[in-house]
């Protein structure tokens, strides 16, 4: 599994994870740079760059290969983690550098391929229709098909530990560590202390919005503050409330959800669309039936308490 390079150091294969951290490294190193350089733009109008974006991405991922891969023969997420591209299709059994058309095709494969891919439709928009929906079939199966391909030669990756992308399967560039590598340490107490805490996030990701936490809150307050509950209501004890239990106004148009409290229609019915498990805030009883009073009650009843 080892070779020598020219120097005589070893020249050792690279674990799967490694490679995929590469992987994530220069997707992270792609976004900054786009968010550094379109931070330039920002006091300009609106939507400048948004016509030549593709354009503007495909000229700054051709700087980062330049510096990176032609110069180095490894990208930046693999010079961060000591790896570095190796000829595969060479039959020696020392380290060789990837020519230059292995170089120049890995630029079209990745830069050029993502240029393609988000100006493929605009290259055809101005034929006929007939012939553009025939376009656009095609470019969506072939599309697909290199999807596949990148499925199935993930799951060979994920067996051999070779060619993590399918570009380096097709050009035969392969990832070896530049230096001789020691063991891994992992810390397994931090690794289980995030893996806990994360797993306690999703769950209450998932769990908060099942949860009513206006009946919630009523339910903990009754405990410290038990609320008088009525079991038999009428229309009389109705009218002693003078202002809606929502905003705290002069009801308009009053209407009870089967509980002595009033409400304004509208408060309660926007309130009752959001949410159909909505309680009353005052005593915490659910909506039952949402009627109108049945007694008028009179601006000058306020004036005589």
């Amino acid at each position: 599994m080892e070779s020598r390079d020219n120097n005589g150091k070893k020249v050792t294969p690279v674990l799967r994870i490694s490679q995929l951290d590469a992987l994530e490294l220069n997707k992270a190193l792609e976004q900054l740079v786009w968010s550094q350089f379109t931070c330039c733009f920002h006091g300009f109008k609106p939507g400048l760059l948004a016509h030549f974006e593709p354009e503007i991405k495909a000229f700054l991922w051709l700087f980062l290969w330049r510096f990176t891969v032609y110069s180095k023969n490894a990208t930046v997420g693999q010079a961060i983690l000591n790896i570095q591209y190796k000829n595969d299709l060479s039959q020696k059994q020392k380290y060789q550098t990837l020519s230059k058309q292995q170089k120049v095709w890995y630029l079209i494969c990745t830069v050029g391929g993502k240029w393609l891919e988000e100006r493929c439709y605009d290259l055809f928009s101005n034929r006929p229709l007939e012939s553009f929906q025939k376009t656009k079939y095609f470019i969506n199966l072939v599309v697909g098909l290199l999807r596949l391909g990148e499925l199935l030669n993930f799951l060979v990756f994920l067996q051999k530990g070779k060619f993590a992308t399918l570009t380096e399967r097709i050009l035969g560039i392969r990832s070896v560590f530049c230096q001789p590598q020691s063991i891994r340490q992992i810390g397994f107490e931090y690794m289980n202390r995030e893996l806990l805490w994360h797993g306690f996030a999703e769950f209450l990701i998932f769990l908060l919005p099942l949860i009513n936490m206006q009946k919630l809150k009523l339910r903990v307050s009754s405990w410290s503050l038990p609320i008088e509950r009525y079991l038999n209501i009428d229309n009389n004890s109705i009218l002693c409330s003078k202002e809606c239990s929502l905003c705290g106004e002069w009801p308009t148009m009053p209407h009870t959800i089967g509980c002595i409290h009033v409400f304004c229609y509208y408060c309660i019915k926007s309130n009752y669309l959001l949410d159909v498990y909505f309680t009353c805030p005052k005593c915490g009883k659910e909506v039952q039936d949402l009627q109108p009073l049945k007694y008028k009650i009179e601006m000058k009843e306020v004036y005589m308490h």
